[in-house]
C-alpha cells in the first residue's frame, strides 16, 4: 500500500516532533495569552503568504477556505465545550484564550500539508484511501498535540474514558471537525473542477 515506507515513516515522525514543538511552546508561554495570539496570526499571515499570494499561478485558495472553516468549527466548539464545563484552560483570565482559534487554522494546515506529502507515498491514491489517511491522521496526531499541552498545565478535561489526559469524546470531536471540512473541501473541488491531491 505504501510506496516508500522509509520517506513515509520520515514524515510522519517529522510531524510528531512539529507537534511536540508546538504543544511545547504553547504550553512555556501559556500565562502570555496575547503573545502567543501575535505569533500565530504572523504563522498564519506566513503560510498564506507562501500558498496564497505568492505563486502566480495555482494559488491554493483551499488553504485559506479549510483554514477559516476549522477556525470557525473549533471556537464553536471550544464554546459549547468549555461553557457546558467539559473542559477548562488554566492559568488565563479568559473562559477560552484569545489563541485558540488561530490554533484550530494552523491545525488544519498541518493535517493538509501532512496529507499532500503522504498521498503521493501511496500505491492506490482512490479517494477511500485518502479518506482512510484522513480519518488515520486526524484521530492520532490533533490527540498527540493535546496530551502535550495537557501536561504542560494548558487545560484539562473533565469527559471520562481518558487517555493520557485525552477523553474518547475529544478524538472523536476532533474526528468529526476534521472530517467535515473533509467534505466540504471535497464537494467545493468535485463542483469547480479543482484538482487538488487531498481533496478530488
Amino acid at each position: 500500500m505504501i510506496l516508500n515506507t522509509e520517506k513515509f515513516t520520515k514524515e510522519f515522525l517529522k510531524s510528531f516532533l512539529k507537534l511536540i514543538i508546538a504543544g511545547v511552546f504553547i504550553g512555556v508561554l501559556k500565562k502570555y495569552d496575547e503573545l502567543i495570539a501575535c505569533i500565530l496570526i504572523l504563522k498564519i499571515i506566513h503560510n498564506i503568504y507562501i500558498e496564497i499570494v505568492l505563486p502566480k499561478q495555482n494559488k491554493n485558495w483551499l488553504l485559506l477556505i479549510g483554514m477559516l472553516l476549522t477556525g470557525f468549527g473549533g471556537i464553536v466548539g471550544e464554546t459549547w465545550g468549555v461553557a457546558n464545563g467539559y473542559w477548562e484552560y488554566h492559568v488565563v483570565t479568559k473562559a477560552i484564550p484569545l489563541w485558540v482559534p488561530f490554533a484550530w487554522m494552523l491545525a488544519f494546515h498541518f493535517l493538509y500539508k501532512l496529507e499532500r506529502n503522504l498521498i503521493p507515498l501511496l500505491e492506490d491514491q482512490t479517494q477511500k484511501n485518502k479518506i482512510i489517511l484522513a480519518i488515520i491522521l486526524a484521530l492520532i496526531l490533533p490527540a498527540f498535540g493535546e496530551i502535550v499541552t495537557i501536561y504542560l498545565g494548558v487545560w484539562t478535561y473533565y469527559w471520562p474514558y481518558q487517555i493520557l489526559g485525552v477523553p474518547l469524546y475529544a478524538f472523536l470531536c476532533l474526528l468529526f471537525v476534521h472530517m467535515l471540512v473533509y467534505v466540504i473541501l471535497h464537494f467545493i473541488c468535485k463542483k469547480y473542477k479543482i484538482n487538488d491531491i487531498v481533496y478530488h
